[in-house]
């Protein structure tokens, strides 16, 4: 496994065994144990995977992520620790690498930020720059559903446009940031939003970013 993807991978599967099965997450409707059974079937159960992308497969993927809900929470984390089995695509490195990295770091977030006490943390500056390769690469499919323009901005000048549109939302901040922005966590993402005010609450509030 790749770097950043194994350091993620751990960190979540840490998180997750030190908050417990019924700990709060950003993913509503969800408590860790649900995103913990989400995590072992996107990897591990191709067959019912697809209905995260793909509303048809949906009541499948529902009914197989039950189905791990109700495993022991220590076999989830065990299975999330472990890796995919040699069999998935993600034991594939750059499989992993690319699809990985953001999944980890964001469920990660989702656990951490639910919590009342969480901290900040501090990212290194290579990994920002592999957070923001992944979201130039995704930035138009995770903001096809914006209600106004969208553009994403490193501090360092660096966009993406998310979305073409006027009036134009411009959100600033650090890639790790922007990611949580752009995959439906605005109300958790330290970033400064620029453009009409009506334009930004319409950002800040819809449902609609994210895949």
């Amino acid at each position: 496994m790749s770097t950043h993807a194994k350091r993620e991978r751990l960190l979540l599967a840490d998180l997750l065994e030190a908050t417990g099965p019924d700990a709060r997450t950003l993913c509503e409707g969800w408590t860790t144990r649900d995103l913990a059974a989400h995590v072992v079937v996107r990897e591990r159960r191709p067959d019912a995977a697809g209905g995260i992308l793909v509303k048809q497969l949906l009541p499948r993927l529902e009914r197989v992520m039950t189905e791990f809900a109700a495993k022991p929470y220590e076999e989830l984390i065990q299975l999330i620790r472990t890796g995919p089995p040699r069999f998935s695509p993600f034991a594939l490195k750059q499989i992993d690498e690319m699809s990985n990295t953001v999944e980890f770091y964001v469920h990660t977030e989702d656990v951490r930020r639910a919590q009342p006490d969480w901290t900040p943390r501090h990212l290194d500056a290579v990994f920002q720059d592999a957070l923001w390769s992944r979201l130039e690469r995704t930035a138009r499919l995770t903001g096809r559903g914006a209600p106004t323009g969208l553009v994403l901005r490193r501090p360092n000048g660096q966009t993406a446009v998310a979305h073409r549109g006027t009036p134009v939302v411009t959100v600033t901040g650090e890639p790790s940031e922007l990611l949580m922005f752009a995959l439906g966590r605005q109300g958790v993402a330290d970033v400064e939003l620029e453009g009409d005010k009506d334009a930004i609450a319409k950002a800040q509030e819809t449902k609609e970013l994210g895949l």
